[in-house]
């Protein structure tokens, strides 16, 4: 299996647990934050749907341009841009070659660039970042007064 290959396996079993994580938000309550330096619910998730549109960008032109938007109001409109634009990278990444793979990417923040690299680690490191903030989301749930959904295995909450 090559890295390529290992990363869409990975990414294929990682993306319904931020799915789920991301539809347990309680609606109403998305303004929540657990300090006042934290991000609220609806800003962590959309940060979330935003990587995975990032990542469309980076596939389909090799630049990343992050622009920080407010998120949606709705939940399920998080919801719903997150399962769009993972499908599309995990489609796109299907139809990657080596070359491809290995090409140099750019990651911009107000036209600077913060981040230069192969396609290969800005991909496996919008994995990785996105884990952790699924799990940062995933610790605001309960004061939310929502629920946990299963991660890795069942939560005190799915048991």
């Amino acid at each position: 299996m090559t890295n390529l290959e290992f990363c869409i396996v990975r990414r294929k079993a990682e993306l319904p647990a931020t799915v789920r994580v991301l539809k347990a938000l309680p609606p109403g309550k998305l303004d929540y934050r657990p300090d006042p330096k934290g991000r609220t619910a609806a800003e962590l998730g959309w940060m979330l749907a935003s990587s995975e549109a990032a990542l469309v960008s980076l596939l389909n032109t090799g630049t990343i341009e992050w622009k920080s938007t407010p998120p949606p109001a709705k939940v399920e409109e998080i919801v719903a841009s997150f399962e769009r634009d993972s499908e599309a990278v995990n489609k796109r990444l299907e139809g990657l070659n080596e070359a491809a793979w290995q090409k140099k990417g750019s990651f911009l923040v107000e036209g600077a660039v913060v981040w230069e690299d192969t396609t290969e680690q800005m991909v496996w490191g919008f994995l990785f970042d996105s884990i952790h903030h699924r799990g940062q989301l995933s610790t605001y749930l309960r004061p939310m007064g929502g629920q946990v959904p299963g991660i890795y295995g069942p939560s005190a909450d799915t048991q």
